[in-house]
């Protein structure tokens, strides 16, 4: 039986290979052509290009936008890593008590994790618009219309209803918690209960303990999607207004579509990004690796 399905791997292997060949020529060419182009002055176009050595890089670690784009973007990730391993981890710990109503909290939370962000960024987008919104025409509907405000476009609340997306799109770490608390100990549960501990206790002084592993991926995949989240920001605030919301993902965005030759200059932006998408990869490939470890 071993041999048989060694022989399939091999014959699996044989035909991946051209694939994985593909892809990895595809990649390390654009990896290659980023980190080239990044030490240029060139346009759109990419003709007449001239070596300006480390200066992009110079500009950009001056340029307090850009700073602010990363600071942003930490600050998002923390809001929804903070949501994650608080209010994501009691949610999966009640869908898998067997409470009731597992319908609705799947349909508010999973839903939105399966549905294009790119969507969900859009509707939230038009939900929170001054005139026609349905936030604001909902609170002047039941005569609250005082209460209306400029979610999008004045600084505090644009920042304050972005950092709400991020920390509503929790369907992921929900998943991951759901998947691991199936996964868990009875044995332990049992020994708490007849110790006379309460659901509460139970949850505060054994579970989360328990799944420190999954509290690190959960982090580690929130910082990491932080970095990807171009579509959530671009299609709600756009990084407005006055680049209160701006993440890395649209202030690279900006320069690619500016016009003139910045296109070395947002390539510069990319590789630093992409520094830092490589370091949260790497660490988080590694706790995954020492979680399967500790699972064997």
């Amino acid at each position: 039986m071993r041999r048989k399905l060694k022989g399939e791997g091999r014959t699996a292997l044989l035909f991946l290979t051209p694939l994985f060949l593909a892809y990895a020529v595809y990649y390390a060419y654009s990896f290659w052509f980023l980190i080239g182009t990044s030490f240029t002055k060139v346009s759109i176009n990419f003709s007449n290009a001239v070596e300006v050595g480390w200066r992009n890089y110079q500009l950009l670690l001056e340029d307090h936008a850009f700073l602010t784009a990363i600071r942003n973007n930490l600050l998002f990730a923390a809001g929804s890593i903070a949501v994650s391993l608080t209010l994501a981890f009691v949610i999966a710990v009640m869908l898998a008590s067997g409470i009731g109503g597992r319908r609705l909290y799947y349909a508010i939370f999973l839903v939105p994790a399966l549905t294009p962000i790119a969507l969900i960024a859009t509707v939230f987008g038009r939900m929170l618009q001054y005139q026609d919104g349905a936030l604001n025409e909902g609170l002047r509907s039941i005569g609250l219309g005082g209460l209306a405000q400029h979610w999008l476009t004045e600084p505090g609340w644009a920042f304050a209803s972005v950092l709400g997306l991020f920390a509503y799109l929790i369907g992921l770490p929900i998943m991951y918690y759901t998947a691991d608390l199936a996964a868990m100990r009875t044995d332990v549960l049992e020994a708490a209960v007849l110790d006379g501990a309460g659901p509460l206790q139970m949850m505060r002084a054994v579970i989360h303990p328990m799944m420190r592993s999954t509290h690190l991926t959960v982090t580690l995949a929130l910082l990491l999607g932080s970095f990807r989240a171009f579509e959530v920001v671009l299609l709600s605030t756009g990084g407005g207004p006055d680049d209160t919301t701006e993440i890395v993902g649209t202030y690279t965005y900006r320069y690619v579509t500016s016009g003139g030759s910045t296109i070395g200059y947002a390539s510069a932006a990319s590789v630093l990004v992409l520094l830092v998408a490589l370091l949260v990869s790497a660490v988080q490939a590694l706790v995954t690796r020492t979680r399967k470890g500790e699972a064997r």
